[in-house]
């Protein structure tokens, strides 16, 4: 099969799940015997543009017709059996869905996030869940200014997501939800389920394992609110006010709040800070642990650390929201705390470092779980299922002559 992936890489700064997501299948594809190839952006080279290019960035968000017309010629000279789009913010846009109805090439698109409903994907404002958008004209993201905190910053997203629903959901054979939760909402909001299918994000294995027991408590992703970062913070502090737990919490990241993690871990024997580590690093630091927490106050679309855990035999203490709760089996293969509770949260993360018997039970659970369901061999066959649906349902609809390039959903602009 021939594929040919679309990704707009997130800065190299922070750590990106999506991007280690894009690479992983790329890579799986490829050893697989696949001919892939990748048209892509880095959100990096925006620093390079000179004064007037970064300007006129928040313009290409909805549309960048450059993109169209560039894509479309290498789809024409290469014709790929499948397009895979992956993120298109913010320099590819909506257009590559375009390009594809132009030349007639089937696309599938992977939903990282909630992107389609809400303009900053997270349905979170102010720390709490939130659903306004959903169904709806994007106006309440833009009044809050959900995207970085900034009214002018939101309104490039919300008028992509307003202008180009219609083509999202006419232009995309088959959306990847990467976890059941997710696929909920998105149905809920009026996405067409029939084009929606569940994939979970699969992970490589990791080539350690853990021995033991473990040595610490790992947080390991970005130092971010949505993340759950400072409800971490309280809840060790009340673990740290009642005696501890006799491991420290190591934290594995980098982020908005790495300025107040570093001083409240600054003198302290029971935390370490020790910053961005490289994959390599994480993998260690996940097999030396007890556990791995994932305490996120957003709905998280999958939690690709969780998964991460399981595949070294580790279990995770995660909030009891979004797709933690199908990753993760209560008292089976991990603990759930109540979200956005410390006290919860305390309580899980005490249970699990003291009861090292109860720690060893899970781990092997969550091991064999990851091997049923989270596999590289689980996540090709997925992967090339969805891409064959995709490509029998523009043939059928080309043979029927209803192309949706005919119907007008591959318009110029």
């Amino acid at each position: 099969m021939h594929v040919l992936v679309v990704h707009n890489r997130y800065a190299s700064a922070q750590p990106s799940g999506e991007n280690k997501v894009v690479d992983q299948e790329v890579a799986l594809l490829r050893e697989a015997g696949h001919r892939v190839g990748v048209f892509e952006r880095r959100s990096d080279d925006v620093a390079a543009r000179s004064l007037l290019g970064k300007a006129a960035v928040p313009l290409l968000v909805p549309w960048n017709p450059a993109v169209r017309a560039e894509l479309a010629a290498r789809l024409r000279a290469e014709r790929p059996d499948v397009v895979h789009v992956h993120n298109v913010f913010p320099l590819l846009s909506p257009a590559v869905l375009a390009a594809c109805a132009d030349v007639g090439v089937p696309a599938v698109a992977t939903l990282h996030n909630y992107t389609q409903v809400c303009p900053p994907g997270t349905l979170q404002r102010d720390g709490r869940p939130c659903t306004e958008c959903v169904g709806s004209a994007p106006v309440p993201a833009v009044r809050h200014g959900c995207y970085r905190n900034s009214r002018l910053a939101t309104v490039p997203l919300a008028v992509s997501l307003s202008v180009n629903r219609r083509r999202w959901w006419s232009g995309v054979e088959r959306f990847f939800c990467i976890s059941a939760a997710q696929r909920d909402v998105l149905v809920r909001s009026g996405m067409p389920a029939e084009r929606l299918t569940v994939k979970h994000n699969f992970v490589p294995e990791p080539g350690t394992c853990r021995v033991g027991g473990g040595e610490q408590l790992l947080y390991l992703g970005r130092l971010a609110e949505a993340k759950g970062v400072r409800l971490l913070m309280a809840a060790w502090d009340e673990i740290a006010a009642s005696g501890g737990v006799g491991v420290p919490l190591v934290i594995a990241g980098t982020g908005p709040l790495e300025p107040e993690v570093t001083a409240w871990a600054t003198g302290r024997d029971d935390v370490r800070y020790v910053g961005l580590l490289d994959p390599a690093e994480c993998r260690k630091a996940i097999a030396r642990s007890v556990a791995v927490v994932a305490p996120s106050t957003w709905l998280e679309a999958f939690g690709l650390v969780v998964v991460e855990a399981m595949a070294a035999g580790v279990p995770t203490v995660a909030a009891g929201h979004g797709a933690f709760v199908e990753l993760v089996e209560d008292g089976v293969t991990g603990l759930l705390h109540r979200p956005g509770e410390s006290a919860s949260l305390a309580s899980g993360i005490r249970r699990i470092t003291t009861e090292s018997a109860l720690g060893r039970e899970l781990g092997q659970a969550a091991r064999r779980r990851y091997e049923q369901g989270f596999s590289p061999a689980v996540g090709l066959e997925r992967l090339v299922e969805g891409y064959r649906t995709a490509i029998a349902g523009r043939s059928a609809l080309a043979h029927g002559g209803d192309t949706r390039a005919s119907r007008g959903d591959g318009d110029s602009r």
